[in-house]
């Protein structure tokens, strides 16, 4: 509050609030002042409404006389703050334009790429994009304990799997894990690049192509918010729209989700059976009985009336 008043004025009202009162000649004897000098402090104090008018001057509630002020000030420096916030990110944001380094930072070494993948996902708030391929350069999936972490806390995660990568071992059941968590999972025969993205914000993706594996560390770039980012994230979402639905098993209405999932996305009866872990006539018969629900003698049949009736 007195930040607004000079130290002699501070002092001046302290003494003027404890002499109840007081004339210029009072207050010099009172603070060991000359008198000219008294007198131009208890003037100024009454300018700034703390002190009513001579020759007997009286001390004024300084919130009433320096509230007003106050309220100004904060007002003022608010708006200071706004100001401020908004020339910096129009900084930030012609600086990305100028620089390519604001826009794409490179990591390299499968260590830290697999360190950049667990930041991303811990600092997700809304949703993970992932190009899944087959052979991953820096982390597999059941490696992948972030992503569980962060589906706990509500981020959404979207995911497209090489259909290659299905059959490794292990991978199935880490998918189907994270789908029973809630991850939506979508697979391909083949997909373009391996690719990250968080919140539509950050993306990671790896430049060196499978072909050059093994000469050399894994390179990634590092994409903030640009029209490269936007494309990388046009790119998923066409692919998203034409990849296969996988389904974990549900009820006991519901038990084959998974097998016609993988049935659907083209793995042989001998790769789901070892996925699912029961022998190939098991698959066939399954497969027949799914096709008697459906009303059709073949597996084209089938897979047309899975996609027909929502099944997947």
């Amino acid at each position: 509050m007195f930040d607004m008043l000079s130290a002699p004025e501070q002092q001046a009202y302290r003494l003027l609030v404890r002499m109840a009162g007081a004339a210029p000649a009072d207050l010099a004897a009172q603070a060991a002042l000359p008198g000219d000098e008294a007198r131009a402090l208890l003037e100024a104090l009454h300018r700034k409404g703390l002190a009513t008018a001579g020759p007997i001057f009286h001390a004024l509630p300084a919130d009433v006389a320096l509230g007003d002020a106050l309220l100004r000030e904060q007002q003022s420096l608010e708006s200071a703050r706004r100001l401020v916030a908004t020339l910096s990110e129009e900084y930030r944001t012609n600086a990305r334009r100028r620089s390519p380094e604001h826009l794409v930072e490179i990591v390299t070494g499968a260590a830290a790429l697999r360190d950049r993948l667990r930041e991303m996902q811990d600092s997700a708030r809304e949703e993970i994009l992932w190009f899944c391929r087959a052979n991953p350069i820096a982390m597999q999936g059941p490696e992948n304990t972030e992503e569980l972490t962060a589906l706990d806390r509500g981020v959404r995660y979207r995911a497209i799997y090489e259909r290659e990568l299905l059959e490794k071992p292990g991978e199935l059941e880490s998918i189907v894990d994270a789908m029973k968590l809630g991850e939506l999972s979508r697979t391909l025969p083949q997909l373009p690049v391996r690719l990250a993205v968080a919140d539509r914000a950050l993306a990671i993706c790896p430049l060196v192509p499978d072909a050059a594996r093994g000469v050399g560390e894994p390179t990634a770039a590092l994409i903030r918010p640009s029209e490269l980012l936007d494309a990388l994230v046009a790119l998923f979402e066409s692919y998203w729209e034409r990849a296969t639905p996988l389904r974990p098993d549900g009820s006991e209405e519901e038990p084959d989700k998974l097998l016609l999932s993988l049935f659907v996305a083209g793995l042989p009866d001998k790769s789901i059976a070892t996925q699912l872990g029961v022998s190939r006539r098991t698959v066939q018969r399954r497969l027949d009985r799914l096709m008697e629900a459906a009303g059709v003698d073949t597996r084209a049949g089938l897979a047309f009336q899975a996609a027909r009736r929502g099944w997947l």
